[in-house]
């Protein structure tokens, strides 16, 4: 039996983490829309309905906060990608694999928040390289390192040719990434590519990818 007090504390935690998700979020919306120097933390506590002494108990400084933000996304994202990445059964067919992975990873990268997200961090790297330093290392590095993973153990199974295959991450990522994610992150939101332009990019890069690593 949880005793009164127990429940009491329970609840108080619960009220916090509360608070502290309304935070975030508010705060999300608010660095996006108006960048590091155009946020203020009074802005942030108006839109979270909490007062500006409850976000400094949550995050000391705004620059805690935005840290908090950058990284929560971008780990967000990458979980979201890397989890829909299962092992490639045997008998299946590894350019659908692929594409269907492509197809998935650009989805989820270029949505207007990630892309308004990558935008502000470039912006602020002379004041956060640190920070632009864990977008990276937990955005493309990581997506890298994992897809690695996957293209050696492919490699083990003959289904591919690969001497190095964090080499072959990288061509396979940019094979797919770079046209889309130059479009975006110059032109705009409005320039991100739709569903099935993407599938059709996807799959023209899975080809090519083939054609230099496929199974000989």
């Amino acid at each position: 039996m949880v005793a009164p007090r127990d429940e009491a504390v329970s609840e108080e935690g619960r009220r916090s983490d509360r608070k502290r998700r309304a935070i975030l979020a508010a705060a999300t919306d608010v660095f996006l829309a108006g960048g590091y120097l155009g946020t203020n933390m009074d802005e942030i506590a108006a839109r979270a309905a909490v007062s500006k002494q409850t976000v400094y108990k949550h995050f000391e400084t705004k620059e805690t906060l935005f840290v908090e933000i950058v990284t929560s996304m971008t780990n967000a994202a990458g979980d979201t990608v890397h989890n829909e990445m299962s092992e490639f059964e045997e008998g299946g067919d590894l350019a659908e694999y692929l594409c269907n992975y492509a197809a998935w990873q650009l989805t989820i990268v270029l949505t207007p928040r990630i892309m308004q997200l990558r935008r502000l961090v470039i912006g602020e790297v002379g004041r956060f390289p640190e920070l632009a330093k864990v977008l990276y290392e937990r955005g493309p590095m990581r997506a890298l390192s994992i897809l690695a993973s996957v293209f050696e153990r492919l490699a083990a199974r003959g289904l591919l040719t690969i001497d190095d295959p964090l080499l072959a991450a990288s061509h396979f990522n940019w094979l797919i990434m770079s046209a889309p994610l130059n479009q975006a992150m110059l032109l705009g939101d409005e320039a991100i590519p739709g569903p099935e332009e993407l599938k059709r990019h996807a799959a023209a890069g899975v080809r090519v990818f083939l054609a230099a690593y496929g199974k000989a």
